[in-house]
């Protein structure tokens, strides 16, 4: 979908950029509104989503589009899922143009407009370096890299030419990075303390149980009660254990073996945790 719609803004603004509204292109009124225009020069709120949708040229909208968000994209989605995704990708657009908006006056001084979605696609490239990081790109079609060192190298890359001549938005780009870095991080803690939280809510709420006083009609009918509900929460304190611990084991060995290296089984469990946290 989000490759559609780009693919589909820009033949669009190619095609009626050239019509004009008196003396102004509708292709430069276009980027003016829609465009991430810096702060008190023309910026509007809803720029920091549709800034992401517009390329300057053909080149541009194919490397983030083939080379970003197809050849990464579609495998952080099979694992996260369609929302998930939609969510974390325009999450680090979002964040990107934040960045942009605030530290490009004092590092990167611009008067024009910041489109493209490489914000986003940086964000994209970070997660799927932390799912997949032993997993090779083939630079030039020729050189073969680990993940994790490649996007390394682009993220030092982008950190020295801040700055520097050109007009890239190289603080969009590392914004975007950070904010993945960030998201993951916060998910994986989410991921690991959601069923500890819950389990601990669940106790709390057995000693309450025990806690009340017992009832004038003897010993029997209270013990009879107490018995079903303290064997029902053992019972789902120790299936929430074993369940939390096997989470534990698996984002653990994400974080030593990359995601590649989970069974299928724990695939479904990783995958079935996270949309429980959704």
């Amino acid at each position: 979908m989000l490759l559609i719609i780009n693919v589909a803004v820009f033949f669009f603004t190619a095609f009626f950029g050239y019509f004009h509204i008196g003396e102004i292109s509708f292709g430069r009124i276009f980027d003016l509104f829609f465009g991430l225009m810096p702060l008190e020069h023309g910026f509007f709120p809803w720029q920091l989503i549709t800034y992401q949708f517009i390329h300057a040229d053909i080149i541009h909208l194919l490397f983030n589009m083939v080379f970003g968000l197809w050849m990464f994209g579609k495998e952080v989605e099979q694992v996260w899922g369609s929302k998930k995704f939609l969510f974390y990708y325009l999450f680090c657009g979002v964040m990107a143009g934040i960045a942009q908006l605030i530290l490009a006056p004092i590092f990167e001084p611009v008067l024009g407009p910041t489109v493209g979605a490489s914000g986003a696609i940086y964000g994209v490239l970070i997660a799927f370096a932390t799912m997949f990081p032993d997993q090779y790109v083939y630079i030039y079609f020729l050189i073969p890299v680990k993940v994790k060192y490649f996007v390394m190298g682009l993220i030092v890359l982008g950190v020295m030419s801040v700055g520097g001549p050109g007009n890239i938005a190289n603080l969009a780009h590392l914004g975007g990075a950070l904010a993945g870095y960030l998201y993951i991080l916060y998910d994986r803690y989410r991921i690991r303390s959601g069923g500890k939280i819950t389990g601990a809510f669940q106790s709390r709420t057995a000693s309450s149980q025990w806690s009340q006083p017992s009832s004038s009609d003897g010993d029997t009918t209270n013990a009879k009660v107490y018995d079903i509900k303290e064997s029902k929460s053992f019972e789902q304190k120790d299936e929430q254990s074993t369940s939390q611990k096997r989470i534990d084991d698996i984002l653990d060995k994400i974080s030593n073996s990359g995601y590649q290296s989970l069974s299928d089984e724990e695939k479904k469990i990783l995958f079935e945790a996270s949309k429980r946290m959704n």
